[in-house]
């Protein structure tokens, strides 16, 4: 009958509720201790986001100012840019370099950005290797700045008379990245080493 069957269905789930009870008995220390340990991570996150990193990457920036400034004039000057470029890698007037953030402030947003900056530097100085280095330890998700790192990487290797790793980084440069400001620059790049180094029907794919 259909009373019969409804008795039925509760005995089950009581006798089920039953066991899931002993079970929570027999192991309610160890899932205290879990959500215990659980709550403390969340908080001990929390904590270190908004106490530490917070303001050591707003610090870092702030230190950061002046190698900015230095880097910004170098770019404006033109010619007589040498001394601008060393003065932001290295610092001046008692203030911190890019290289001083990328050693005080590891693991900041401020660092990635100053890897940047001397690998753009470096390659204005025309000290290919350098600028290699610090360009290949910056890592983005704007695509300009990801895209124009590994362009200028490529224009490190084709300055240094490599020319099969300056098409592979040029090839890297438009692939990170698909769009009207530097695409067609690299795309170029890559069709004018590609045809040197005998990557024909690449290159005429590219241009």
């Amino acid at each position: 009958s259909d009373n019969s069957q409804t008795a039925e269905v509760f005995e089950k789930l009581d006798s089920g509720a039953s066991a899931s009870e002993k079970w929570i008995i027999k192991y309610q220390n160890r899932i205290i201790s879990v959500l215990i340990l659980v709550a403390f991570s969340v908080l001990a996150f929390i904590s270190y986001d908004r106490y530490i990193k917070q303001p050591k990457e707003k610090l870092a920036m702030t230190e950061m100012s002046q190698a900015q400034l230095f880097f910004d004039m170098a770019i404006i000057a033109g010619n007589e840019s040498d001394s601008l470029f060393n003065l932001a890698i290295n610092g001046g007037e008692g203030k911190y370099g890019f290289i001083d953030i990328t050693n005080e402030y590891k693991n900041t947003k401020a660092a990635n950005i100053a890897n940047y900056s001397i690998g753009m530097s470096y390659l204005n100085l025309k000290d290919y290797e350098n600028a290699i280095i610090y360009l290949e330890k910056f890592d983005s998700d704007d695509i300009f700045l990801k895209s124009i790192a590994l362009g200028s990487i490529g224009d490190c290797f084709s300055e240094l008379n490599q020319p099969n790793d300056a098409f592979e980084y040029y090839q890297k440069a438009f692939d990170s990245s698909v769009n009207s400001y530097t695409s067609p620059k690299f795309l170029y790049k890559a069709a004018i080493v590609g045809s040197q180094i005998g990557k024909n029907r690449l290159a005429i794919k590219y241009l």
